[in-house]
């Protein structure tokens, strides 16, 4: 079998490759193109976490707490996002009712719209020449590596 050259390795090498190298890898750089086409419409990704957690809370609205509650598995931002809540406040994307739930404004659901076809574009550019199989077992095998190294794959949800 030919050895491709879109990998970095001959797989005799590419096997022994260290996981967690390669994780860090992915992350940095699918992390940096996210957040840079999010950018791009004037949103950073946890402000986009936020919005979309407003939107998709019940009766679409919910408190800072209940935001940052339910964040805290997205690369443990947690209270780090209560910056990113004022500033969506600030710039009229989101607003508070007399009993502290956040709202979408029309100009949140908006960029939350933008915001979700970015994402939706995203997804499908990384994606690109990889099948809904070929991901499926890439995550599995993750998540085995996780717990073999005594890691919890519970949602901290």
């Amino acid at each position: 079998m030919a050895e491709s050259t879109e990998f970095s390795h001959g797989d005799e090498e590419l096997v022994n490759q260290p996981v967690a190298y390669w994780a860090w890898a992915a992350n940095k750089t699918l992390s940096a193109y996210v957040r840079g086409r999010l950018a791009a419409i004037t949103v950073t990704q946890p402000q986009w976490w936020v919005l979309h957690q407003v939107l998709h809370s019940e009766a679409g609205a919910a408190t800072r707490d209940e935001v940052i509650s339910a964040q805290q598995a997205n690369l443990d931002v947690g209270a780090g996002l209560l910056p990113d809540i004022d500033l969506l406040v600030e710039r009229k994307l989101l607003v508070s009712d007399d009993s502290g739930r956040l709202h979408l404004t029309d100009e949140g659901r908006a960029l939350h719209q933008r915001a979700a076809e970015t994402q939706r574009a995203n997804r499908e550019r990384v994606h690109a020449g990889i099948s809904d199989e070929d991901y499926l077992i890439t995550l599995k095998v993750l998540q085995r590596m996780i717990r073999n190294a005594g890691g919890d794959l519970t949602p901290s949800r």
